[in-house]
């Protein structure tokens, strides 16, 4: 403030007048300022108001007064009576310019001892308009003015004006949000490039603009900021005070300048072929001048033209370089100082560094920049294209893609590739046209069904050159069929054979050359087959013959098949059966869509055109609605008058509805038609047994009637009958429709949407798109809610804090939320107090700070109009419509006066607590987030206030309770609460907690503990004593044994320290076995030879009768081995069910007849559910009777497993409904009914293909790597106990060292002479034999390996001397009374040894097996009976038995560790569906428990997914798991045999959905893979999930499957044999199968006692005598 005035300076009127009553001479230059000058009107009665002025000159002295111009801001000051025009319209939202005349400039009213008046009034133009302007400065920069405005609210408005003084752009800023910034605004003396301004709590610094958010020159230069402008050299957006040389022309571009001047370049040439030594001339040729020629001419070849334009100064002399990315540059320079800046030379990029081409793709896309002064200024692109990889692209039109490029790209037939130099194509008729390249011309072909023999004609165009070629008809997925020439235009697709799955697949057709796939003739339009399958989604009969339309010949004969040659054409299909129709009622105009769902609902649509009836009313059906045979969509007709009847559809026979549709009426009476014999709907009169129909919809009223143009208001519609038609609609205006709407039979619910302006609209209600329901209801749109502040602005983080929000029309809110950006929790609901006010508990926040608030009104996010309107938001603020924010500051902090924890209280005594309030922390001055994008710069460094902040709580905001009694509050001040409790405090507990609640915060400052009488305390302090006394006591004692104890400690501390060593030693041992073995082991793991698959029927015996069947056990035996001269041994397994059946040729007439009636038997159903129902009844049909029965069956019915499916299906509905009255999840729990067994029978056959295809090879390769695992650690002969196992029984638990031992082992067996075999020197001479011939035998069945006992192993140990190795000779060592096993150790054999193996004609077997050897006379590697000998030890023993052997269970982690890998595969490929072979038996039977379960209302998950998991995982794949014999010729040792244990209880862990309760007692197999099991059970939910999404089986899809699974194995195996094991039950039981045969009424009709009895007459004298004969 430069001026005073009272003061009266000696001045002249050759200087010019300030308006703050400064003066400057002429030649004097203005400076930014920011100041006030009084302003009064003539007449001497204004009010005097402060006005605030701020100007700054262009630039130079102001040479005349009226170059002069002002912004003036008015403040909104009113006064009544004024009387004369003043000076100036006082408003606070008007920002004017105005221009001084010369005689208002009266320079003698400067000498004035009064403030300057102005002679004549100014006139003024608005130049912007926005509320609550309270102060501003103005700055000219370039060809701009720059006006800073501050307003009431906080903001900073900053506007840039043009010449013409029109606004530009305009940016918005918030500086302290609800602080009105002050009218004093000053620019920095230092740097005109920052602001201050002030608030009512804060100075802050601004920079007047942030360059440096524009990235690109667009942007910078887009932007219109006055201050912001593009630095060329240093690729920035900057002021121009920022920029080198920023003075000289073209270094800085102004925004004034327009994004039109931002660099650019062009690359010429633009396109260059990859393959070419030099580039081509640009083809385009667009781009070219005389000047880029010369250039062109001048440089050297391989080079590149560079076209520069737009503001860049001159780079002549300049370090430049061409920047293709990825560090690669060229040298680049400026050809000449003839073409100035505007022309560049780069050298291309080398070939080697080319960039790689993308994948399908011809061409890659070049970005280069010229790089100056190690800065990228502009950029541009250039493509690279490949002729030749068009053919890759486009395999099957590359001549026509090749010849229709962009490219300038040639075509050779001879070499069938696209080239860009045509002197590459061999002489051979070479197409110059996309139109004369060979070609098929597509042509239709009727559509052929799978498996069918076609033979499909292809034409062909300009195929001359290729009729001597031989071709292939190519159809995809590696089908390929013989292509003949028929001429040089035609070709025949011989013996085309294809098959699919689905309902209809259509296989693309291309012809290739034959041996050479890749080549293709071109297929411009591609030609295609189409493939149907009959038995594939047609359920139905109008399904299946429905197919005729599209081609597809199907017949229906119980399910849809394939037409043959010779069969009559379909006829008619059942009669339509309808299931239900809706709606139920419609108006008698018509127009309700009528669904209709059922079956046989027509073949085409044509069909039930006119078959759709409602009595005597037609209904037409919708064309686009059809579904065939299912639904019909239809638009009921007019109605003479009000009825009700079922609805007909008539396809050659009728359906009929079970429901009936109603024609509705008005409700009142409407009169009789005049014609009524042209409507007859009954044929007669109305029948009276009908009901009373329907009446008309009719709506009343409306609520609420008024709402927010917004939208959002929720209106309800009463009325009566409103729930009839199809179709409704709820109009606003008649155009825009209620949402989310929802109708009773007496009301409608709905949204109303957006209005436009505040006005009534109509609101129709419409009922299947007719004409408006009368009711004459109206909605008035109405001004929109506003909010005007909301109070408090601060809240802890915890929330719950109640804010008040202050408004207009809050009457017509409905709900309302309030919700915090960012940091923000859940939103809170808040309350409606009145038209003016709601409160909102604030949400909870993340963390400390300030953030914007938003309302969410009726739904609809609240928008500040206004603001929105006239762009007075910032970004942010603009983003949500909304400009309120909550600041969040830390939750308050409570203590009691002296911070106690405990609080003494007597009863009955009065009790007032102090509480100290901790302030929650402090706000800074500066401003958090001047948003740099708003054209404002950040703030400088904050400067913490003088005054702590903190939230401003009120009395009523605390609440502070002891145990459940409040604590009045009297006193609150900023640190300290006084409250006092008056009632009496008596309670049963000594001690009540003393909480202090702020909204949702929370926090127990100390505890009150009630006092009792002196008693107490005398007695509290004789107790005290005597504790006392009893501690000197124990002190005494507690020394005197505290030296006796310290001796033995010492001689403890040494033992333990030894032991401690060990331990680690070995933990360490098994950290690193843990980190090498899986690499070793998958090194190892390589089989070259094949999986030993066991063949089906060996599969099938060894499941069905593991070891419950009576005739598994009497018969099914291997015959002794004999071996051949290669050492192998041929075995067959020989069960009874493979081989002939074996009776008497006298028995044999009457047996087949007799077993021929019996299979007829067994093939009626009846018969066979009585049959096994019967026998489960009788006590002493034990379990293994159940389940010999069972696989009996299955054999007996292989051939026909639909049937057996069906009676399997029948039994299980038994089982469940007796499992559904008891306990459910029990059901399929264990094998104890024959319907359990067959089912795991009926897995075992529908699986053994993925078992086979997906599963065995993973399984073979986890099992092989246990072997593999085990074999290379220690492995106990006698105890069976090793090193490395998964199972803690079994675990090795000392430490034996093992060395391993390369042998060279000659053997002449198994294909092979000698080999190097890896032993251990701790294995017996058995064990190196078992590994020895596993080595030569790998590649042969172990069924035909020779046996340890039937070799010998000889050792060579000089060229002399030699050895029969043997577990037990001589030499054995004895100690402790036992004899040890020998081994490599002990005959000390050597590395590299050479040991000879040779079959021996007598056995040696008078030890028999080694692990069965009496452990009192024999051992191996450790003493069995360690644990329980005499005290009496070596010293060895005595040192080896400290060591813990709980340390070895490490040995398990390892080995988990080394198989972690197999075991994943095999449960991946367990729980995995195959998209080529879906798991259709599974999906089948999952399909049937989950129809099960809905019938008996089971909705429980847990419940289905038991069933699951009992009938497939734990029924068939953990048998698997565990016998792994049942699958592969192999030898299961007791080691896999308990590893696989502890993997099947994995996989039956990962299977279950209890929760595994484990703790540090829970048993090692559990523990092992604890930390796996809840990643394997989301793969088993994720299976389950996707059998559950696949396409469900019908009946007939799943006969067709089971009839393929029967004939791939018929004959396998004899079923006489299992006919006549089931006739001894039948015979066995014959009073009781009999009795229940006649105690069933459908056996009793049919009589199937009687021919039971045929069948026991027939045998009965024959069977028992024949057996015992055979």
């Amino acid at each position: 403030m430069a001026g005073d005035w009272d003061q009266k300076p000696q001045l002249s009127c050759s200087w010019e007048l300030l308006l703050d009553g400064s003066y400057v001479p002429e030649t004097s230059s203005w400076g930014n300022f920011v100041t006030k000058a009084k302003v009064r009107d003539p007449s001497g009665v204004g009010d005097g108001t402060p006005l605030v002025f701020g100007s700054q000159p262009r630039a130079g002295p102001i040479k005349q007064k009226q170059d002069f111009q002002a912004l003036m801001l008015s403040r909104d000051t009113h006064r009544a009576g004024r009387e004369r025009e003043k000076v100036l319209e006082p408003r606070s939202d008007v920002l004017f310019l105005f221009q001084l005349q010369p005689e208002q400039l009266d320079c003698g009213a400067a000498h004035l001892q009064h403030p300057l008046s102005i002679l004549q009034p100014l006139k003024a133009t608005p130049v912007f308009r926005a509320p609550g302007l309270s102060s501003v400065a103005v700055a000219s920069v370039s060809n701009y003015t720059v006006v800073f405005l501050g307003t009431a609210s906080g903001r900073l408005l900053k506007i840039n004006l043009n010449e013409s003084m029109q606004v530009v752009s305009r940016r918005v800023v918030t500086v302290a949000y609800g602080e009105p910034v002050h009218h004093v605004m000053q620019f920095d003396p230092a740097d005109p490039g920052y602001l201050y301004l002030m608030t009512s709590h804060q100075m802050v610094r601004v920079k007047v603009a942030a360059c440096a958010v524009h990235a690109t020159c667009g942007d910078c230069v887009g932007a219109a900021d006055a201050y912001c402008g593009w630095c060329a050299l240093e690729t920035r957006c900057t002021l121009q005070q920022d920029c080198a040389n920023s003075s000289q022309q073209h270094f800085w571009t102004s925004a004034s300048e327009g994004p039109g001047r931002c660099p650019t370049m062009t690359v010429l040439p633009a396109e260059i072929d990859v393959r070419q030594e030099y580039p081509p001339q640009n083809k385009g040729g667009g781009g070219g001048t005389t000047e880029c020629q010369a250039a062109l001419s001048r440089s050297q070849k391989q080079g590149m033209i560079l076209q520069i334009s737009g503001s860049l100064p001159s780079l002549s002399g300049m370090e430049m370089a061409c920047d293709y990315g990825n560090n690669i540059r060229t040298v680049a320079r400026v050809p000449g100082p003839a073409f100035g800046h505007q022309i560049a030379y780069c050298n291309l990029l080398p070939k080697d560094q080319f960039p790689p081409f993308p994948p399908h793709q011809d061409h890659v896309t070049v970005e280069m920049s010229v790089r100056v002064n190690g800065r990228n200024i502009v950029r541009a692109n250039f493509t690279i294209y490949d002729c030749s990889r068009i053919g890759q692209v486009y395999p099957h039109t590359a001549c026509t893609s090749c010849l229709s490029t962009q490219w300038p790209c040639f075509w050779c037939t001879q070499q069938h590739t696209c080239v860009s130099n045509q002197s590459r194509c061999e002489a051979s008729p070479n197409p110059t046209s996309s139109r004369d390249c060979p070609q098929i011309l597509p042509s239709a072909l009727a559509p052929m069904p799978t498996g069918s023999s076609q033979t499909i004609p292809v034409r062909l165009a300009n195929a001359a050159f290729f009729q001597s070629a031989a071709l292939e008809c190519n159809f995809g997925q590696e089908e390929i069929f013989e292509a003949v020439w028929v001429n040089d235009s035609a070709v025949l697709c011989n013996h085309v054979v294809l098959h699919t799955t689905q309902k209809s697949q259509v296989f693309p057709l291309s012809l290739q050359l034959k041996g050479r796939p890749a080549r293709f003739l071109d297929s411009p339009d591609p030609m295609t087959v189409e493939v149907y399958n009959c038995a594939m989604g047609s359920p139905d009969c109008s399904q299946c013959l429905g197919r005729e339309d599209l081609g597809h010949l199907c017949v229906w004969s119980d399910s849809c098949r394939l037409r043959g040659p010779l069969q009559p054409l379909p006829g008619a299909c059942p009669a339509p059966e309808i299931r239900a129709i809706e709606p139920l009622s419609g108006p008698l105009d018509g127009g309700t869509l009528l669904t209709i769902h059922g079956r046989n609902l027509g073949r085409r649509l044509s069909d039930v055109a006119h078959g759709v009836w409602i009595g005597g009313v037609a209904c037409e059906p919708l064309a686009d609605r059809y579904t065939v045979s299912e639904e019909i969509v239809c638009a009921t007709g007019p109605a003479a008058g009000a009825f009700s009847d079922v609805v007909t559809v008539n396809v050659s026979k009728e359906g009929k509805s079970r429901e009936r549709f109603s024609y509705v009426v008005r409700q009142a009476a409407a009169p009789c038609p005049t014609h009524p014999a042209r409507f007859t709907p009954w044929a007669g009169s109305r029948p009276d047994h009908l009901p009373p129909a329907p009446q008309l919809p009719l709506v009343h009223s409306l609520e609420p009637a008024v709402g927010p143009k917004a939208g959002g208001t929720r209106i309800t519609i009463h009325g009566s009958d409103l729930h009839v038609g199809s179709e409704l609609q709820v109009l606003l205006n008649n155009t825009e429709p209620c949402t989310e709407l929802m109708r009773t039979e007496t009301s409608i619910t709905c949204t109303v949407p957006g209005g436009t302006l505040p006005a009534p609209v109509p609101v129709c209600v419409r009922f299947e798109h007719r004409g408006c329901v009368r009711g004459n209801l109206t909605f008035w749109y109405m001004r929109n809610p506003v909010i005007i502040a909301i109070s408090p602005r601060r809240s802890p983080v915890s929330g719950g804090r109640t804010i008040t929000v202050a408004g207009e029309r809050f009457h017509m809110v409905q709900n309302v939320s309030m919700a915090v950006h960012h940091i923000g929790r859940q939103p809170t609901l808040c309350k409606v107090l009145n038209s003016t006010l709601i409160t909102c508990p604030s949400p909870g926040a993340l963390s400390n700070a300030s953030a914007p608030v938003d309302f969410f009104i009726n739904g609809r996010a609240y928008t500040d109009e206004v603001a929105v309107a006239e762009e007075l938001l910032d970004s942010e603020e603009a983003q949500r419509g909304s400009r309120f924010r909550l600041d969040y500051l830390p939750d308050p902090q409570f203590s009691t006066a002296k911070r106690e924890k405990w609080i003494k209280h007597h009863p009955g005594e009065p009790l007032t607590l102090v509480i100290h309030v901790r302030a929650s922390g402090c706000r800074v001055g500066a401003v958090n987030g001047l948003s740099s994008a708003m054209g404002l710069g950040e703030p400088s460094p904050p400067r913490p206030q003088k005054e702590q902040d903190s939230l401003g709580l009120e009395r009523h905001e605390y609440r502070v309770k002891i145990g459940q009694v409040a604590c009045d509050i009297q006193i609150v001040s900023e640190r300290v609460i006084h409250c006092s409790v008056n009632e009496s405090l008596g309670t049963a507990e000594g001690q009540l907690p003393i909480t202090i609640q702020v909204g949702n915060f929370n926090q127990t400052i100390a505890t009150l503990q009630l006092g009792g009488s002196e008693t107490a305390i005398i007695v509290s302090i004789v107790i005290c004593s005597v504790l006392l006394l009893l501690s000197v006591v124990a002190l005494f004692v507690f020394c005197t044994k505290s030296r006796r104890a310290e001796r033995y400690w010492q001689k403890t501390l040494l033992q333990m320290e030894e032991m401690e060593s060990q331990i680690r030693e070995e933990i360490r041992k098994g950290f690193a076995e843990l980190q090498t073995d899986m690499t070793d082991l998958t090194k190892e793991l390589n089989r070259s030879q094949g999986i030993p698959f066991l063949e089906y029927k060996h599969f099938v015996t060894r499941t069905f009768f593991p070891k419950c069947s009576s005739l598994y056990e009497e018969r099914y035996i291997l015959p002794s081995q004999t071996l051949n001269s290669q050492g192998s041994s041929s075995v067959q397994e020989t069960h009874p069910l493979l081989g002939e059946w074996k009776i008497p040729e006298s028995c044999r007439p009457n047996m087949e007849e007799g077993i021929g009636l019996f299979s007829s038997l067994l093939n009626n159903k009846h018969f066979l559910i009585v049959f096994v129902h019967a026998l489960e009844q009788q006590k002493d049909f034990a379990v293994r009777d159940r389940c010999s029965l069972a696989s009996l069956l299955t054999i007996a019915l292989h051939g026909k497993l639909e049937y057996y499916t069906s009676i399997m299906k029948e039994l299980l509905v038994d089982l469940i409904d007796a499992s559904a009255a008891k306990n459910p999840k029990l059901m399929l729990r264990r094998t104890e009914s024959v319907v359990e067994k067959m089912l795991t029978n009926w897995m075992s056959i529908c699986m053994y293909s993925c078992l086979r295809e997906t599963v065995g090879e993973p399984f073979f390769l986890l099992l092989c790597a246990i072997k593999q695992q085990i074999n290379k650690g220690s492995i106990d002969a006698i105890t069976g106990k090793a090193r490395y196992t998964l199972n803690e029984e079994w675990l090795l638990r000392e430490n034996i060292e093992a060395k391993p031992r390369n042998l060279n082992v000659s053997f002449q067996g198994c294909g092979m002479d000698s080999l190097s075999v890896r032993a251990m020197d701790t294995d017996t001479l058995t064990q190196v034999k078992e590994k020895i011939l596993e080595a030569f035998c790998k590649n042969v069945p172990y069924s035909q390996w020779p046996r340890a006992e039937d070799v010998d192993l000889e050792w060579f140990a000089s060229g002399t001397q030699s050895y029969i190795l043997r577990d037990l000779d001589d030499t054995s060592v004895v100690e402790d009374g036992r004899k040890k096993l020998n081994t490599l150790a002990h005959y000390k054999i050597p590395e590299g040894a050479s040991l000879a193996m040779s079959l021996t004609d007598k056995k040696d077997n008078t030890l028999g097996r080694v692990k069965d050897l009496d452990t009192e006379k024999y051992f191996h590697l450790v003493l069995p009976t360690d644990e329980l000998a005499e005290p009496k030890k070596s010293h060895r023993q005595s040192h080896r038995k400290k060591v813990l052997p709980e340390i070895y269970l490490t040995r398990l982690l390892s080995t988990k560790g080394t198989l972690q890998k197999f075991l994943d595969d095999l449960f991946k490929a367990i729980l995995s569906i195959r998209e080529d072979k879906p798991p259709l038996a599974v999906k089948y039977f999952f399909d049937f428990l989950e129809e099960q379960a809905e019938k008996r209302g089971i909705s429980d998950p847990d419940t289905l997914h038991i069933w699951k998991t009992n009938s497939l995982p734990l029924r068939f794949w953990v048998n698997i798991l565990k016998n792994p014999q049942f699958v592969f010729d192999i030898d299961k040792t007791d080691h896999i045999d308990a590893c696989l244990s502890v993997i099947a209880q994995a996989f039956i862990d990962a299977c279950s959905i209890s929760d595994l309760q484990l703790g540090k007692d829970s048993p090692t197999n559990k523990l092992l893979y604890a930390k796996e099991i809840p990643e394997y059970r989301k793969i088993v939910q994720r299976y389950y999930k996707q059998i559950h999404d696949m396409t469900p089986l019908s009946e007939q899809e799943m006969n067709a499957h089971l009839a393929e699974e029967s004939r791939k194995y018929q004959n396998e195996f004899n079923t006489n044999v299992a006919m006549a094991e089931i006739y001894k039950y039948a015979k066995r039981y014959r009073p009781q199968i009999m009795a229940a045969l006649e105690a069933n009424p459908t056996a009793r009709r049919t009589q199937l006692q009687h021919k039971f009895e045929q069948v026991v007459a027939l045998m009965e004298d024959n069977i028992y005598e024949c057996y015992s004969e055979a």
